[in-house]
């Protein structure tokens, strides 16, 4: 674990080999993975867990009931909120909001709580999320719309056939109900 000395890190679950830059801020409740990389500028709330090899960019600010799942990607200057409804000194139970794992967040984007992003999904530079997004989708605009499917890899998929898409690496998926999988 590697922490610059001008970061305030106050939570002592950080896992090896993540690094955590200056000006950083982690608070005590805060669970962060092995070989993650927290960018200078970041704020981190208690109620946060993040997996392992996640990558945070600077200027984004990770509220409480926010779960980041392994291999994650969260661009600069995302935004996550947790309150629905907010008002200055009322503390409700906020939803969960989850990235699942190998999910790529663009930067800018604005991502509502209680919304799930779903595994390898990928957005683009300043989507709104403000809906679930299913695995592999590929989504962009105001509010964030499917505008494709993507691999594991980040790399745009192909359609072959009504409900048959295939990747560079001649993988196919089959989609149903907006629902994309390997096959």
């Amino acid at each position: 674990m590697k922490i610059h000395p001008l970061a305030d890190v106050q939570s002592c679950q950080v896992g090896e080999g993540t690094t955590i830059w200056q000006f950083a801020v982690v608070l005590k409740g805060a669970i962060i993975g092995r070989n993650c990389n927290i960018n200078s500028h970041t704020f981190i709330e208690n109620d946060v867990i993040i997996g392992e090899n996640v990558t945070i960019k600077s200027g984004t600010f990770i509220w409480d009931a926010t779960r980041i799942e392994d291999d994650v990607f969260i661009g600069p200057n995302v935004v996550f909120t947790n309150d629905l409804r907010p008002r200055s000194k009322q503390r409700i139970n906020y939803p969960i909001t989850t990235i699942q794992k190998g999910a790529s967040i663009g930067a800018n984007s604005t991502i509502l709580a209680g919304v799930t992003v779903g595994a390898y999904a990928m957005t683009g530079i300043a989507t709104v999320i403000t809906r679930d997004i299913p695995a592999y989708a590929l989504v962009y605009g105001n509010p964030g719309r499917i505008k494709g499917w993507v691999d594991e890899r980040g790399r745009k998929l192909k359609q072959i056939g009504e409900e048959h898409w295939q990747g560079e690496d001649g993988c196919h998926y089959q989609l149903k109900n907006y629902v994309l999988k390997k096959i």
